[in-house]
């Protein structure tokens, strides 16, 4: 991939390269579906408290650690498993309500971004979501993930959590119709019958 040295009229100069193949298809899909799914973001502050404590749980003793994603996943796949009509598409004037749970992640790489997906997780335990997770991200950061894997997702997950960001708006994954966006757990005052204390929060 070939490297040069542009000197423009105004001044500026700058290196210029052919964007690799994963980041142009990224980017014509980010721009289709901003231009063609109507986007509209609603944020709730979650209390994080109890997960904290479960997660504390999970992990006591236990060799793999569970992490806030792969609590995250199993929680978005019950709550789509309550709400199927969220589990759907809309394709060609249809609405497509799909009978499997498929969770994208979005894993971030050098050259872009992909989404593989964790199927079933309404069946699954959370530590065979963590095991399933921590697969996949590793297959997706060797460049190793199999078609099967990047298809099929019905919902996407998208934590920037633990890059200290606490709240951001994330793009639709076409065809899906609904995306979450989780920012980082944060210590804040919280008002508990009419006192003011600590509490753990984070913004979704």
């Amino acid at each position: 991939m070939g490297e040069k040295e542009v000197k423009t009229e105004n001044g500026l100069t700058f290196t210029e390269e052919d964007a690799p193949l994963l980041r142009k298809v990224i980017a014509k899909r980010m721009l289709e579906s901003k231009l063609n799914a109507p986007h509209f973001y609603l944020t709730v502050d979650v209390d994080m408290e109890k997960t904290i404590a479960l997660r504390n749980d999970l992990n006591a003793g236990g060799d793999r650690k569970i992490s806030f994603n792969d609590i995250l996943i199993k929680a978005v796949a019950l709550a789509l498993k309550e709400h199927p009509r969220c589990n759907a598409s809309y394709i060609d004037d249809r609405i497509r309500t799909y009978r499997q749970i498929n969770i994208c992640l979005a894993v971030a790489m050098e050259g872009g971004l992909l989404t593989p997906a964790i199927r079933d997780c309404d069946q699954k335990t959370i530590e065979q979501i963590s095991e399933d997770s921590r697969e996949l991200v590793e297959k997706a950061r060797n460049k190793k993930l199999r078609p099967r894997e990047s298809m099929g997702g019905t919902f996407t997950l998208s934590n920037l959590g633990m890059f200290g960001i606490e709240q951001f708006e994330a793009i639709i994954n076409p065809p899906q119709a609904l995306i979450l966006a989780c920012g980082a757990i944060r210590e804040v005052p919280v008002v508990r019958d009419g006192a003011v204390g600590v509490g753990s929060r984070m913004k979704m």
